[in-house]
């Protein structure tokens, strides 16, 4: 079974054909392709190749399945015996993929 690390978003994440991933907010609609060139490593059974940094012609496409947001993240922040409570949350943008080929 063929894998490959790629780079997004500042992350890297391992994929192989099939896979469902959710990575951070891609500028792209519902339905459409896109294509990762940031491969950092691929393999195929026992064999690996590791770029540096990156591997040179190796792609990996990807369909868009979803734009979300994830659940809420709450900071609560407080200081004992003074009274100070400040609590604040926020929901990351994400986008769910479907790998189609490495």
């Amino acid at each position: 079974m063929a894998y490959a690390i790629i780079k997004t978003g500042g992350k890297q994440y391992r994929v192989a054909a099939g896979d469902k991933i959710d990575v951070e907010k891609l500028d792209v609609a519902v339905g459409d392709t896109v294509t990762f060139d940031e491969v950092l490593a691929s393999g195929s059974g026992d064999s690996i190749s590791v770029g540096a940094p990156f591997i040179d012609g190796a792609t990996v496409t990807a369909k868009v399945v979803e734009q979300f947001r994830d659940k809420k993240v709450i900071a609560f922040k407080f200081k004992r015996r003074k009274g100070f409570h400040k609590t604040k949350g926020h929901r990351r943008h994400l986008t769910r993929l479907e790998i189609v080929s490495v």
